[in-house]
């Protein structure tokens, strides 16, 4: 099941993203900008969804919204207890029909460029790279799919 967040949400929300981008702390030298979110104000933006189990329990969530002519999927994040059973590509699914829902021609992200099996997991969901940038200190990898 996949919901908008709400506010008593954004502790499991922050606890998520914490474990989830734990390991890149030390590749990157810093905290991952997923880790320093404020999600409160993306939370009452509507921009946050979560994904719970058949019981309700929180699995992981994604952050998007519509820019333009496309929609800017900004952070995807799995809790570690439910890796591996297809949470994230759910989560991104999601967001994706939300692009064709809104009559959007395409979704795009981007990923640090240290956070390398990213960079293998986005192509085999249909993301093809189209950019590298430096971008408030990260170096990032763009990607975009085309749904139309």
């Amino acid at each position: 099941m996949i919901r908008q967040a709400v506010a008593h949400d954004e502790a499991e929300i922050r606890d998520c993203a914490e474990q989830a981008y734990a390991r890149y702390v030390q590749l990157i030298g810093r905290k991952p900008a997923p880790m320093v979110a404020d999600f409160a104000s993306q939370i009452a933006a509507g921009d946050v969804f979560i994904a719970a189990d058949d019981q309700g329990q929180f699995q992981g969530f994604i952050v998007f919204y519509a820019e333009k002519e496309h929609v800017l999927l900004e952070n995807v994040a799995v809790h570690p207890r439910a890796a591996g059973r297809g949470v994230g590509k759910q989560l991104v699914e999601f967001c994706e029909q939300a692009a064709r829902d809104w009559s959007l021609a395409a979704v795009h992200l981007y990923t640090n460029e240290k956070m390398t099996e990213n960079l293998l997991i986005y192509p085999r969901l249909g993301y093809a790279e189209v950019a590298r940038h430096t971008e408030d200190g990260f170096s990032r990898v763009y990607f975009e799919k085309r749904l139309v």
